[in-house]
């Protein structure tokens, strides 16, 4: 009887050792297809920003130090040059202002599906969370992680400067998004910015506002009251479109916030002030979210919003024909596109200008699925695609 245990004992041991060789395999199995997947993958060459964006449209927007844009489409890199720098094995960070809306999501989701393609390591992704002491210390920890490129956007051009100058000193590239840090100086200090048509943004949302408002009304700018180069030229095209395109519309209060979660209140002491009110330019999405709350709470319906930046909870806005009726829209995963390829040509020692620029959509109903797309690289969610049916 003994015997006989021992050999069902044996049998058994010997069949779950089969098994877990078989489970093992069929996991081998799996990971290996899936890296023979990601290998072979098509990368269509030369390597560039999304070539269906309208190449003819004119930019608006300079540079932080005044300098003549250049075309995001003109940076490309090819077979052999993505090879050579899949040769360094090289490291790269974000460092984000903020990564809590859509539009910071996109840009990273850019970064890094580019970097992947050229074979560059993203070693950290950090949020500031609009706090310059806070990307301070995200500078500090992604340094430790010794990245051969840095790209950010500094929340405080002049606070984060001495952060960004070590990490420069230190011999890592650096490529910006929107800002620059204070005195800092093109093919010295950094490699390149890359940034939206902020300016024809600031453009679109005022044509907005004055066809809505049909050439006439009281208005109210909700702005960024930090030193922040891409808002800053925003509001200033939005307020030259009202006073030259629409003489009518007058722009009867002002209120500043430093962070997003400021908006509402705000937009409520605005309102508050000046209950007749017939519009609010919010300087992005988020800010225009909150004005969208202070309205609804002070009653006012018919409250005209336009903003910058293609979010979800505004594009469901502008689609469903709500409060908030169009904006100008920066095309953020291709932003992020060329801020990895700039990077690339830094790595390579190529040629670079100064500012690089992506051009913007104007966006209303008729139009908010097409730009989404365009946008993102991905259909709207289907909330949106149903509201603007």
């Amino acid at each position: 009887m003994k015997k006989l245990t021992s050999l069902i004992v044996t049998i058994l041991l010997i069949s779950s050792l089969a098994l877990m060789g078989c489970g093992k395999q069929s996991a081998n199995t799996s990971g290996q297809q899936k890296n023979e997947k990601v290998a072979s993958e098509k990368i269509t060459y030369p390597l560039t920003i999304n070539p269906e964006i309208p190449s003819d449209q004119k930019i608006l927007s300079t540079g932080p130090n005044g300098e003549t844009a250049t075309p995001a489409a003109t940076l490309q890199l090819s077979e052999e040059d993505v090879k050579k720098i899949k040769e360094g094995k090289f490291k790269a960070a974000i460092s984000m202002h903020y990564a809590g809306n859509d539009f910071s999501t996109a840009i990273i989701n850019g970064v890094k599906d580019t970097f992947e393609k050229m074979g560059i390591e993203v070693v950290a992704v950090t949020d500031a969370q609009f706090k310059p002491e806070k990307q301070i210390s995200d500078i500090e920890t992604i340094m430790a992680k010794k990245p051969d490129v840095i790209v950010a956007l500094p929340v405080d051009p002049l606070a984060t400067a001495p952060a960004f100058k070590k990490a420069a000193e230190a011999g890592v590239k650096l490529v910006f998004m929107d800002n620059v840090p204070k005195g800092f100086q093109a093919g010295k200090d950094y490699v390149s910015v890359v940034s939206s048509d902020n300016y024809g943004n600031g453009i679109f949302a005022g044509e907005i506002m004055g066809e809505e408002l049909k050439g006439k009304g009281k208005i109210g700018v909700i702005f960024h009251d930090v030193n922040f180069f891409v808002n800053n030229q925003r509001k200033d095209a939005f307020e030259k479109t009202i006073k030259e395109k629409y003489p009518n519309i007058k722009i009867v209060a002002h209120g500043g916030i430093i962070t997003p979660n400021d908006a509402e209140k705000v937009a409520s002491g605005m309102l508050t002030k000046n209950p007749d009110l017939d519009g609010i330019f919010a300087i992005w999405d988020v800010p225009a979210e909150g004005t969208l709350a202070a309205a609804r709470t002070a009653g006012k319906n018919d409250l005209v919003i336009t903003t910058v930046d293609l979010g979800t909870n505004v594009a469901l806005q502008i689609a469903s024909g709500g409060n908030i009726k169009g904006l100008g829209a920066q095309l953020p995963y291709e932003n992020g596109a060329a801020q990895a390829l700039v990077a690339g040509y830094s790595l390579l020692g190529k040629q670079l200008e100064p500012y690089y620029v992506v051009p913007s959509m104007k966006v209303t109903k008729e139009n908010v699925l097409k730009v989404w797309k365009m946008a993102y690289r991905q259909d709207a969610p289907e909330v949106i695609q149903k509201a603007a049916k």
